[in-house]
């Protein structure tokens, strides 16, 4: 992991998201499998795959980071970090912003490219993060597994025992050939995290930038600072603690 910030411009993308029924287990899920936030400010890398696929929905995954960020940055109590992969063996990670304009501003400046996944590197970034001061959780974003499932379920077995719960977000639908694959094994890292696992298509993006957000403040005050929110998202997942 490199800490210089991306030097390529934008490229452009458009909405995509889950059946309301995937979520809502989404939602129930955390409550089972999260563990409580120690730290005393939130803190939650952020991770992207930016390879080419992901291209037609880049803009719309920055704007919900954004407003996932915005929902906690009021109360000062959350810091993030962006992790992105591309290119060949291109992974990097930005540095931790408390400041909502800075990391979007960073995100608008990345262009997907063509490139296998790395979605270990990201997990073993994570645990190193956290190795230095405990990070709150992981939200991940992508579309593709290309690894050795085993490699993953090892450094995802390791982030567990680290307290560190990864909420796995799978872009795509249920037709593709690698759908059901890739499910599995983002399955398997958000379980033996601690974690929850979600998939989203088009049509679904607003309840996912909710869910977003919802995880964002639990990261920050767990459930107590859900029940304190208004946002519809927290109100869900509310509904499924009780």
């Amino acid at each position: 992991m490199t800490d210089k910030p991306p030097l390529t411009a934008r490229g452009e993308s458009s909405p995509t998201p889950a059946p309301s029924s995937e979520l809502d287990s989404f939602l129930a899920e955390i409550r089972g499998r999260t563990t409580a936030v120690t730290a005393t400010r939130g803190r939650l890398v952020f991770a992207l795959d930016a390879t080419a696929s992901r291209q037609d929905t880049w803009d719309t995954a920055c704007e919900l980071q954004a407003e996932m960020f915005r929902e906690v940055a009021a109360t000062g109590g959350l810091d993030m970090q962006l992790v992105y992969y591309r290119g060949l063996g291109e992974c990097r990670a930005s540095r931790w912003f408390s400041d909502p304009g800075q990391l979007a501003k960073t995100m608008s400046q990345i262009m997907c490219n063509a490139g296998h996944t790395q979605i270990e590197k990201v997990l073993v970034h994570a645990k190193k993060e956290t190795k230095l001061l405990q990070v709150s959780g992981l939200v991940f974003v992508g579309d593709a597994m290309e690894e050795n499932p085993d490699a993953l379920a090892h450094e995802a077995g390791e982030l567990g025992r680290l307290k560190v719960p990864a909420f796995m977000f799978q872009e795509g639908h249920e037709v593709e050939r690698t759908f059901r694959e890739v499910e599995r094994t983002f399955r398997n890292i958000a379980q033996l995290t601690h974690g929850a696992y979600c998939r989203f298509d088009s049509g679904s993006a607003n309840q996912l930038g909710e869910l977003l957000k919802a995880v964002a403040v639990f990261a920050v005050g767990g459930v107590a600072a859900l029940e304190a929110s208004k946002d519809a998202g927290a109100v869900k997942l509310l509904r499924q603690m009780k």
